[in-house]
């Protein structure tokens, strides 16, 4: 449940896969959510997806339409950053691109009271980089939800050399509200579940590469050897090609460490559009909508 202290009027920057995922579940925790889009479309896609998602739990036996509809009611839409001026937690969960991110932090800046936490969902970027383009940085955090974020249980918060403990402290406990565990990770290239997870995703890619072994054969290796819920491909075509290239190249520039120079088959992929579940094919072919 909802934690009745402060915070408890959020707002969700981006209404994405992830950003809409993100809004939905502190719907679901009973939180007061605003959320923003580049414009009227992006924002109704947002929508829409956030009501499939609650129609599939309907579906299940999950949720009833009555709770489908009070879980809506929480969640609103704007185009206009303006209206995060009320907000006392505001989370960017737009693209991987540091600029387009400092961006949205400066206008917030403008926008938002001074008392306001600023986090980011960002799976790699530096945090500390990010805060500098706000005046804030002791109260800027990442709060970086797994993917899809009403499912995942864990939230890691990411803490820059500026970052308070009075922040840190108010961004887990806000997380635990949403029943999430929290793991607290450095200011380091890929956190903690990136760090570990990507090199894993990329090799995957390199014995498909090699011919290794077939694409059916490393993810059941994955779900039925490791016991892993999905396979490193599935997962990879789940995720999105372009976001794990953005992001293991982020980590790479940063360290130089060849586990995260993305394979020659990946590139080949994204300049094909093969990016996965949301372009219909990636490295299996979905059918879409």
């Amino acid at each position: 449940m909802r934690a009745e202290s402060w915070p408890n009027r959020i707002g969700i920057v981006g209404c994405g896969t992830m950003g809409s995922g993100i809004a939905l579940t502190c719907a679901q925790a009973g939180y007061d959510v605003l959320v923003s889009e580049v414009d009227d479309a992006m924002l109704a896609r947002g929508f829409k997806a956030m009501d499939d998602f609650l129609n599939a739990g309907i579906a299940r036996g999950k949720i009833t339409i009555d709770e489908k509809n009070l879980v809506l009611g929480r969640i609103k839409g704007t185009i206009d950053l303006s209206k995060f001026n009320d907000r006392h937690l505001v989370i960017e969960a737009i693209r991987e691109d540091s600029n387009a991110k400092k961006d949205i932090f400066s206008i917030l800046e403008e926008t938002c009271s001074f008392e306001t936490i600023f986090g980011t969902n960002t799976s790699s970027l530096s945090i500390i980089d990010l805060a500098a383009a706000t005046k804030r940085p002791e109260k800027f955090v990442g709060i970086h939800f797994m993917n899809p974020a009403p499912l995942m249980k864990l939230v890691e918060i990411v803490r820059s050399l500026a970052t308070s403990d009075e922040t840190v402290g108010v961004s887990k406990a806000f997380a635990e509200s949403l029943g999430k565990t929290v793991i607290i990770a450095k200011d380091r290239p890929g956190f903690i579940v990136n760090y570990l997870q990507y090199p894993f995703r990329l090799n995957a890619i390199r014995m498909l590469e090699s011919g290794m072994a077939s694409k059916e054969d490393i993810d059941a290796a994955a779900t039925l050897g490791l016991g892993h819920p999905m396979g490193p491909l599935a997962l990879q075509d789940l995720v999105g090609l372009d976001v794990t290239y953005a992001g293991a190249m982020t980590v790479y520039q940063q360290t130089g460490d060849p586990l995260f120079f993305p394979p020659l088959l990946m590139r080949k992929m994204i300049e094909a559009g093969w990016l996965g579940r949301k372009s219909g094919k990636g490295f299996y072919e979905y059918q879409k909508k």
